[in-house]
């Protein structure tokens, strides 16, 4: 599975300025957790930085390493939005997860983050 660790930052050139930015992966590939077939999806991220930006090469690691993961559609879009709304704490953040058809049905999964929405961690 994929650890947020792996994603680095760079100082945003032009935070006085609302603008976005897209990134997208066409090859994302993941398992489905019953099957053990692989799943393909190409994967936007678009986002409204704050104080950072997420650097392309940790994005494509971080991204490649759910390959081998057997995880639902719907997880791993989530957990993607999930830890880069942590590392970035952007203005705003979509995730859109166009998964390629099997068995006849395609899938489109869109996640938003919010850090009012955030995962809170666990208290001990």
């Amino acid at each position: 599975m994929a650890d947020p660790k792996i994603l680095e930052m760079f100082p945003n050139p032009a935070p006085h300025r609302d603008y976005v930015i897209a990134h997208t992966q066409h090859e994302f590939t993941s398992m489905c957790p019953i099957t053990g077939h692989p799943d393909f999806a190409a994967i936007t991220v678009r986002y409204v930085a704050d104080k950072t930006c997420v650097e392309l090469k940790s994005l494509k690691l971080y991204l490649h390493a759910f390959r081998n993961a057997g995880i639902f559609f719907e997880a791993v879009t989530n957990k993607i939005c999930d830890d880069l709304g942590g590392a970035l704490k952007p203005r705003a953040l979509t995730i859109i997860a166009d998964w390629k058809g099997r068995g006849g049905i395609s899938s489109v999964v869109t996640c938003e983050w919010s850090a009012k929405k955030a995962p809170q961690a666990k208290k001990r």
